[in-house]
This record gives structure tokens, C-alpha cells and sequence, in this order.
């Protein structure tokens, strides 16, 4: 419930709610969540790996 109490959410039905998904976090949160966790922004929301449709969508089609 730490992380929780930074984002300033009352319940951890509302914290399971932005770790879901289901409710976007904000940028400000993100901030706040990169920070408690020491690390840039960029390396705890985004991500350099690509999904496997993303690869697929990448290969040429076979003629």
C-alpha cells in the first residue's frame, strides 16, 4: 500500500486498478512511481523489445 499512499489513492482497489490497466496512470503518477523506484521514467513505462505481432509486422512477406 506504499506505492499506493504516493500516488495518493485511499484503497487498493484503486491501486490494482492503475497496475491493471484499467485505469490509466497519469504522467505525474508516473513520475512519482519512476521515482520511488529509482529509475527513469523511460525505463520503467517503455520498452525497447517488441511484441511478437510487432516482429511479424515487420517481416517482408514471402513472394
Amino acid at each position: 500500500m506504499d506505492m499506493a499512499a504516493a500516488l495518493g489513492l485511499k484503497t487498493e482497489a484503486a491501486y490494482y486498478k492503475k497496475e491493471s490497466g484499467s485505469i490509466r496512470i497519469t504522467i505525474d503518477e508516473a513520475k512519482i512511481i519512476a521515482d520511488k523506484l529509482g529509475e527513469p521514467i523511460e525505463l520503467v513505462f517503455f520498452s525497447d523489445e517488441l511484441s511478437t505481432t510487432e516482429n511479424q509486422a515487420k517481416k517482408p512477406k514471402a513472394s
